[in-house]
């Protein structure tokens, strides 16, 4: 079925995703929702919630996907729907083909319809994807620009809104100086860029766009500097007790976060975003409020982050304020096997690894927070909207897709 979907943001709140169907029938990118309920309604649209647990086990199942395919070349997972393949090791002759196995063999194992852009740079294989993509029909989803002239005319049909790495305000910039698509800001001079382009930055843009690789790939393994976990409220929060069972329950996430690289915490902090009325007249008016501290020995036991973060949400919360947001940031992060013991802590302490790794086990298999911290609540009212959203079937045995 060739049915309009549209997926929606955190707390039903925008659209972010949308289907050709939909977006010929004029339904808004990143317009609120209640914008287009009257196109969605009377064209009988599907509209999903966000489902981040069945996003993610998709994801993964895709990027093994493309691992395996790619043998010995590497894979760096830039986000959620979207990586970059290292393909030195293919012969140019062969990247069409190349190509074209990668998307089938993805689409026919875990039946994500996905496109493939394949050129010298990370800058040129954004552009080729972005048109394979939006040429579903000429490019059958995959797009190699192996020659000048096929990078000129790629070039040609993009404009320098759609090139990545070229931001709002620089496209604007550019745009006023009468270049409007990739292959006249690839024919700017290095000096020009590093002047109106931000400088380093501008200057590997061109230099990627004329085919010079000035991204390199990560290493997949590369450890992360700090780990955050932040959610919206499903409603406005305003007492304090709901507060601290959210910020205990993102501690909670970001702690899992950190074991699982195998690593411990020097430091935390945990904000809010509150907002206001002013003159008796609503006005939405987010403003943040920040906390944080010094951990004495780093750590990544969960009930000790969470003893950490309570004091500094004492500290941020304000009777009367109405709260719309909250997150915790983990920072300073070290190797926890070289984290040296501490002389004067008792034995239970320098050997809480071991039930943090057996509830980490406990809760993976079984979900749903099936052990939990009594300081994150039990009903959670607070907890993010998803009304319409859909099951997820590939992480939960209840929830498996039925065949009747």
């Amino acid at each position: 079925m060739n049915s309009p979907v549209v997926v929606l943001s955190n707390n039903d709140g925008c659209i972010i995703s949308r289907t050709d169907e939909a977006k010929k029938l004029g339904v808004g990118m990143a317009a609120p929702y209640y914008q287009n309920k009257d196109i969605i309604e009377k064209n009988k649209v599907a509209v999903f919630s966000s489902n981040y647990h069945l996003y993610g086990d998709l994801s993964a199942r895709v990027m093994d996907t493309l691992r395996f395919v790619s043998g010995d070349n590497s894979v760096e997972v830039y986000s959620v729907d979207e990586a970059f393949v290292d393909l030195k090791s293919v012969a140019k002759e062969d990247l069409p083909s190349f190509g074209v196995t990668l998307k089938d063999t993805v689409e026919l194992w875990t039946g994500i319809k996905v496109s493939v852009g394949i050129a010298p740079t990370k800058v040129l294989s954004k552009v080729a994807n972005r048109l394979s993509k939006k040429d579903k029909a000429g490019s059958k989803g995959v797009l190699v620009l192996d020659t000048e002239e096929k990078i000129k005319e790629a070039l040609e049909n993009t404009k320098v809104d759609d090139l990545w790495g070229v931001g709002r305000q620089y496209a604007l910039k550019v745009r006023n100086l009468g270049i409007e698509n990739g292959w006249q800001l690839r024919n700017m001079p290095v000096e020009w860029a590093r002047k109106n382009l931000g400088g380093v930055v501008g200057t590997r843009l061109i230099k990627e766009l004329n085919g010079e690789s000035c991204i390199p790939m990560k290493d997949p393994l590369e450890t992360k500097k700090m780990i955050a976990t932040t959610r919206m409220f499903g409603s406005p929060v305003f007492e304090l007790k709901d507060i601290k069972e959210a910020v205990a329950t993102y501690v909670s996430r970001a702690a899992e976060k950190l074991r699982r690289q195998c690593c411990a915490a020097s430091a935390i902090d945990v904000f809010v975003v509150t907002n206001g009325h002013k003159e008796e007249k609503y006005v939405y008016s987010p403003q943040s409020r920040h906390r944080s501290m010094t951990i004495p020995i780093a750590t990544s036991n969960t009930h000790e982050l969470i003893q950490y973060a309570m004091p500094l949400v004492d500290h941020l919360y304000e009777k009367g304020v109405k709260y719309l947001k909250a997150g915790v940031t983990l920072s300073g992060l070290v190797p926890d096997a070289s984290i040296q013991a501490n002389l004067f802590a008792t034995e239970n302490r320098n050997e809480q690894r071991h039930l943090m790794e057996t509830i980490d086990n406990i809760n993976f298999s079984q979900r749903d927070d099936m052990i939990k911290y009594a300081a994150t609540g039990l009903k959670r009212n607070w907890k993010m909207r998803q009304e319409m959203r859909s099951k997820r079937y590939t992480t939960r045995w209840e929830e498996l897709y039925e065949i009747k």
